[in-house]
């Protein structure tokens, strides 16, 4: 694509409006920004778009936006599913409601119809809304946890999960057909309307999912116990997370919840946090001022979609705030579930977890000590969601618990999606149950450690920004992919998964056999003493991912082994 060519295009062109004129020509003479925003296309991956929200072909626009509508229409059509409709939600963040309307205008002028909720909604809520309604597929509008000049695009299927293979695929293949924007088809709301394309979701829809969520209490009578000793400071970092979080708090009895006050409106401009991401400890500042004022047990922060729950713990034995890893939120979560199902008589022998292939390993140790499987997926929550479905197909297992190292969980199959909601609300329910016991998350973590292993993990990122950044990226993982090492620093690498060609090596045995998951652009190093290290490039950001895990006797031999491994895989990036 030529940029200028492109950029003068859309400057001139009487489809564009003039606000999208108005902000091109104030870059007129800027060659470097021009480039970036007209390149390329606005890149429709695997689960939908992200990326900045401005004019060009290479932004988050309603030009952008319609276009990718379109080509979901139109696969739509040929799936013979327009009239099952499309579920649509949005979060907090700037443009949101209005890019969700345009994509409800061009179903609608494609005579699809819509179901939208009249204000933002968690993205789990979306995944419910879809299988509730019958829709043949759901889009909300989200960039997660990205900073606020993101806005994106995410597209589910029937079963209430982010599109996969080989669908993913299939509707890429027909937003690529759509080459001119003068192909894209909408109308105004009115006439969406009057037509029946266009129908806002009522609240009772929101009451079934409240419901859902509360069906997979373990002990409300505990909760009722602890309702009036278990303090909680929860933010929704601004978010769409405010109202379903306090509520299903509320209603299961629990009364020291504490909202932080600055950061509880909705604003995409997320002015109280440089980046409204549970994952970094600088959201949490304020929440944390709060928690010491309130002398809070618990911390929770979600992200705008609410779909992951960041989570710092008080320290009993200095009142200070610990951080809690998604690894580690998931394996006091993972462990409540599973003891307390056993206790109960109600733990199945088909029972199963799923998780992904970068996310810790005590969840190995855990599902063993209960006889329950554990299945590993390729990065992403779609593929948690897809093996639930494949679960209810088959009859072969039931699902227990999903969870990734991002901050990422589901209990119950309400949704296919990580729901920071119903993590939120088991969490507080472990919290409740361990201080019956006088523990608190912070000793619960450390009986953990003792009893399955000091299991540690890290995640390093490397960032290639501008146009020539994909291709750094993929000469790095080439460049390994050819020429894999033996060792790295002192570990001994025991298997090398190779998830591009689909082959594990067994470097001792020589033997070869396949990976049995989808082929992506992933490498993965098994090493010796139970030590692993995985890279991939980001799904949606153009920046190198190094997931590195490590096990100790100890706490002090897990974070010597951990800091020795981040060290040499950061070599072995560099070289």
């Amino acid at each position: 694509m030529e940029a200028r060519k492109e950029y003068e295009s859309w400057c001139k062109n009487p489809f564009f409006d003039e606000r999208i004129k108005k902000e091109l020509l104030a870059i007129k003479d800027n060659e470097t920004e021009i480039q970036d925003r007209f390149y390329k296309e606005l890149e429709f991956g695997t689960g939908g778009l992200r990326g900045i929200m401005g004019a060009g072909t290479n932004r988050m626009n309603i030009y952008t936006v319609r276009r990718a509508t379109q080509g979901l229409a139109n696969y739509i059509i040929g799936e013979k599913g327009e009239n099952r409709g499309v579920a649509i939600a949005y979060d907090s963040r700037n443009h949101s409601p209005e890019f969700a309307q345009e994509v409800a205008l061009c179903l609608a002028a494609n005579g699809i119809g819509s179901y939208i909720f009249d204000s933002l909604k968690p993205t789990p809520m979306l995944s419910f809304a879809v299988r509730r309604l019958g829709c043949i597929a759901g889009v909300v509008i989200t960039a997660s946890h990205n900073p606020p000049e993101y806005n994106g695009y995410k597209v589910y299927w029937e079963d209430g999960a982010q599109i996969t293979a080989p669908k993913d695929k299939e509707i890429i293949g027909e937003v690529k057909k759509v080459t001119d924007y003068a192909q894209v088809r909408t109308m105004n709301l009115e006439e969406a309307i009057k037509k029946g394309f266009y129908h806002v979701i009522e609240k009772e829809l929101e009451d079934c999912y409240m419901e859902e969520l509360k069906k997979l209490v373990i002990h409300p009578e505990i909760i009722l116990k602890q309702q009036k000793k278990l303090k909680i400071v929860y933010t929704p970092l601004h978010g769409a997370g405010n109202l379903p979080v306090r509520r299903i708090l509320k209603e299961l009895g629990f009364e020291q919840v504490y909202v932080v006050p600055e950061q509880e409106i909705p604003d995409g401009n997320f002015p109280t946090v440089n980046y409204p991401n549970p994952e970094d400890s600088n959201a949490f500042s304020l929440a944390i001022k709060l928690a010491k004022e309130v002398d809070a047990d618990i911390i929770l922060a979600t992200d705008p979609d609410a779909d992951r729950l960041g989570v710092h713990v008080k320290n009993g034995v200095n009142g200070e705030y610990v951080s809690f890893t998604g690894n580690m939120s998931g394996m006091i979560i993972l462990e409540y579930i599973l003891s307390q199902k056993k206790d109960n008589y109600e733990l199945l022998k088909n029972g199963a977890v799923v998780t992904t292939i970068v996310s810790g390993k005590m969840s190995k140790a855990i599902a063993k000590a209960y006889g329950v499987e554990l299945i590993e997926t390729l990065t992403g929550f779609k593929y948690i969601g897809e093996q639930i479905k494949r679960f209810e197909q088959s009859g072969s297992h039931n699902f227990l618990f999903g969870y990734e190292e991002s901050y990422g969980c589901l209990e119950g199959t309400h949704a296919r999606d990580k729901d920071a909601v119903v993590t939120a609300m088991v969490l507080c329910e472990a919290a409740a149950y361990y201080q019956t016991l006088g523990r608190n998350l912070c000793q619960q973590m450390e009986h953990l450690y003792k009893k399955y292993g000091y299991y540690r993990e890290n995640l390093n990122t490397i960032i290639f920004k501008g146009m020539d950044g994909a291709e750094k990226i993929n000469g790095i993982l080439e460049a390994i992919r050819k020429n894999p090492p033996s060792c790295i620093g002192t570990f001994p690498i025991i298997k090398f998964r190779d998830y591009e060609t689909g082959v594990v090596k067994d470097l001792k045995s020589r033997a070869e056999y396949p990976t049995y998951l989808p082929l992506s652009n992933v490498l993965y190093f098994d090493l010796a003493d139970e030590a692993w290290c995985c890279i991939r490039p980001s799904g949606t950001e153009p920046k190198i991912k190094c997931y590195i895990g490590v096990k100790g006797s100890e706490s002090c031999d897990a974070a010597e082994k951990l800091a020795g491994l981040t060290a040499a895989v950061k070599v072995l990036i560099s070289n």
